[in-house]
């Protein structure tokens, strides 16, 4: 690492991916106060992502290590937190995680193919909704799970599990959960929403998610048109035109009268 890249917004990044392994270690232990040391770990590395841009811009400190690590790290983090929830609660199903892996692997190629081709990917305020709502999620999950006692959120979990057993899904259990909720049919206001929110939360975030993506393509799948690495390579076409014309030139130099008795057939008929 050079000097130039040795800087604060870098280590500030830097920081963010140091402190993943912690929190994800803190986060599945069953203590109410390792999931809190986890939420606070979570909310600073969080405002790392903040303060990292704001003073690479006013202290000119932008390098190209920098606009590398910043959006990987990010990525790490949230996928961290959302492959971890998994583990943690029933509501969170593989397939939810599966599909904002699977848009960020998506978005990543052809951010390498746009710099590859010599241009930008262009983006849309949806990715910023995307990611505040990614974000929102995450902080409300890890809230279920700090304020709750780990008995109590053990218990949402094994009404999920015997549910599923019988033959419903979880939109049925969430659904029946958050019916108690409106109807008022609760002792514990956390226990309740800690029941059916995370759910929910999670599939909006899939479906802004996917809606993104969509986007993404939709408004960049031009760059499938250009080279492709070990597909479409830089400069192929070039070559082809350039092989053609040194193979129509030696046929030519092969039958060096053609050209003539062609030439003067056409004078002909035009006389």
């Amino acid at each position: 690492m050079t000097q130039k890249n040795l800087n604060i917004p870098n280590l500030l990044t830097a920081f963010r991916v140091i402190f993943l392994p912690f929190f994800i270690y803190l986060i599945l232990q069953p203590s109410r106060v390792s999931r809190m040391i986890a939420f606070a770990i979570f909310a600073l590395t969080s405002l790392t992502d903040l303060l990292d841009g704001y003073i690479a811009r006013r202290l000119n400190q932008e390098t190209e290590l920098g606009k590398f690590l910043d959006p990987l790290a990010d990525k790490c983090l949230v996928l961290g937190a959302f492959i971890t929830f998994i583990f943690l609660s029933e509501q969170i199903q593989i397939w939810m995680v599966l599909c904002i892996l699977g848009r960020d692997i998506v978005i990543t190629s052809f951010r390498y193919l746009a710099i590859y081709q010599g241009t930008s990917l262009r983006t849309s305020r949806l990715a910023k909704v995307k990611t505040a709502f990614q974000m929102f999620s995450i902080i409300v999950i890890l809230t279920s799970l700090m304020m709750l006692p780990v008995p109590e959120h053990d218990l949402i979990n094994q009404q999920y599990h015997i549910a599923l057993e019988t033959g419903l899904s979880r939109w049925d259990i969430a659904g029946s959960n958050i019916q108690r909720f409106l109807h008022g049919q609760y002792d514990n206001f956390f226990f309740v929403q800690a029941s059916f929110v995370p759910y929910y939360l999670m599939i909006l975030t899939t479906i802004i998610t996917l809606v993104s993506l969509f986007r993404y393509l939709f408004t960049n799948y031009s760059l499938l048109k250009g080279p492709i690495p070990a597909i479409r390579p830089k400069g192929k076409g070039k070559r082809c035109l350039k092989d053609m014309e040194i193979g129509r030139t030696n046929a030519l130099n092969k039958c060096p009268n053609s050209a003539g008795r062609k030439g003067s057939g056409r004078r002909g008929v035009v006389a």
